[in-house]
């Protein structure tokens, strides 16, 4: 894709000449940062736009910047992923911001200011909610919001440290802005779906307030989203986890969590197309799962025993299809676990962050999919909630899982057990992911997925 440079008539064109040295060595420790291992040999400016004019004090600039990497270590440079930046210049930091330094300029016409993560500092945060509630248009970036919900002025805001693939800020309680990091062209399924289930009016994801985004090149950006903020909120992990450490039995919210799913699968499959999956498109399907089969063995070969059974739970999908069995495809969460989900202080469950993976391409994250790829994830986190804990409760995950099947039956009318083909091959296949995951970042969790491996491969689901 072709980009096109956009800036505001007042930014520098030696702002990233500027940057470019600082970005190198403080890109890559942020969490959110995707091309771990391989070193940033340099910046592309995909985007730039002051947000304050160059009288201010405070220097202000939303930048979009490409980062140059190998595709391996020893590679030759390739541009990689497009990054979403809010760049703050002082003088010098005051104490309160030192964790969100990134570094002294010296060079360019930058030379003697100190640039740091302005979303760590209320006054650039604020402006943004601002810019929001006004709808405002500054270069190339546009602030929308839903004008039948009210933005009040005077929130006070603050940034979240627990995030990892993107950042979010929570304005007094009230509203939470999640600010996409990598960002790629196209609507981003965390916008898309949510406004899509507010026209439905289903009550189990909040209804986006307002949202950032950007037309570069003619191809939209989502940017950020902002969102109402569920005050005194537990995410359903968090949640599990104390249940489980007091030897208190989940079942009731793994029921409730279960209708809760329905509920929203149910009003995606209103809201936006659904397609019948035939023996062609199953074909592709059991392809891919058996693919990432194979790559998963070549990374960690404590697979290979169980490879043979891992694949028979492909095939009999694909032998199922070959035989005329049909399933219905729609819209999903796409990465649906407990950390996904919040349960409110009145035991109202909700559903978050429907980016999808961010590994995968955007248009792979937005095509319609069996409802069974969400079930069989939250399946997988109660197994991994179950192994969590220092006292292990004997059955937590089977009666989770039982509960949360019964409470998404009662809104759907339909048991995903009573399509156990389906579920075995998606849950093998998230539990494939989860052993090359855990073997790269978290050796000491990867007895976890290792242990529903040797399950899956013996044809025992539970």
């Amino acid at each position: 894709m072709s980009e096109a440079v956009t800036r505001t008539a007042t930014t520098s064109p030696g702002l990233l000449a500027s940057l470019d040295p600082l970005l190198r060595e403080w890109l890559p420790r942020q969490r959110w940062f995707a091309g771990k291992g391989r070193p940033v040999t340099g910046f592309s400016l995909v985007a730039a736009t002051e947000l304050l004019p160059p009288t201010a004090k405070l220097g202000l600039y939303h930048l979009l910047v490409r980062a140059h990497q190998p595709l391996t270590v020893g590679a030759p440079t390739h541009p990689g992923d497009c990054y979403q930046l809010l760049i703050g210049l002082r003088e010098a930091l005051p104490p309160r911001l030192a964790p969100a330094l990134i570094g002294h300029v010296e060079e360019g016409p930058l030379t003697g200011r100190t640039a740091y993560d302005a979303l760590y500092d209320p006054l650039p945060a604020e402006l943004l909610l601002e810019a929001i509630r006004s709808g405002n248009r500054i270069g190339g970036l546009s602030f929308e919001r839903d004008p039948h919900q009210e933005i009040r002025e005077g929130l006070v805001a603050r940034v979240m440290t627990a995030e990892q693939s993107n950042s979010s800020i929570v304005y007094g309680d009230t509203f939470i802005l999640k600010l996409l990091r990598r960002v790629v062209p196209g609507v981003n399924p965390d916008l898309e779906l949510p406004l899509a289930l507010a026209r439905e009016g289903c009550p189990r994801v909040p209804a986006p307030t307002g949202w950032l985004q950007a037309e570069l090149a003619g191809e939209p950006y989502t940017l950020a989203v902002l969102q109402p903020f569920v005050q005194g909120a537990s995410d359903g992990w968090e949640l599990a986890l104390r249940e489980l450490a007091k030897g208190e039995d989940f079942g009731a919210e793994a029921h409730a969590l279960g209708r809760a799913t329905a509920e929203v699968h149910t009003a995606l499959a209103r809201a936006l197309p659904t397609v019948t999956l035939g023996h062609q498109q199953l074909h592709l399907l059991v392809d891919g799962m058996i693919e990432r089969l194979e790559a998963a063995v070549q990374a960690v070969p404590a697979l290979r025993p169980y490879a043979p059974g891992l694949r028979s739970a492909f095939t009999a999908l694909g032998d199922l299809a070959a035989e005329g069995t049909t399933w219905t495809a729609q819209r999903i969460h796409g990465d649906l676990h407990l950390g996904q989900c919040l349960r409110s202080a009145t035991g109202h469950w909700s559903l978050i962050d429907f980016e999808g993976e961010p590994s995968k391409p955007l248009s792979e994250r937005r095509l319609p999919q069996p409802t069974a790829r969400d079930i069989a994830g939250m399946l997988r986190s109660f197994d991994y909630a179950a192994h969590s804990t220092d006292l292990p409760v004997p059955g937590w995950a089977e009666a989770c899982r039982a509960a949360y099947c019964s409470g998404y039956a009662e809104v759907s009318g339909v048991d995903p057990r009573t399509d156990p083909v389906l579920l075995r091959a998606y849950e093998t296949d998230k539990a494939i992911y989860e052993v090359v995951y855990e073997a790269r970042h978290r050796p000491d969790w990867l007895q976890v997925p290792m242990a529903a491996v040797a399950r899956y491969a013996s044809s025992d689901p539970i």
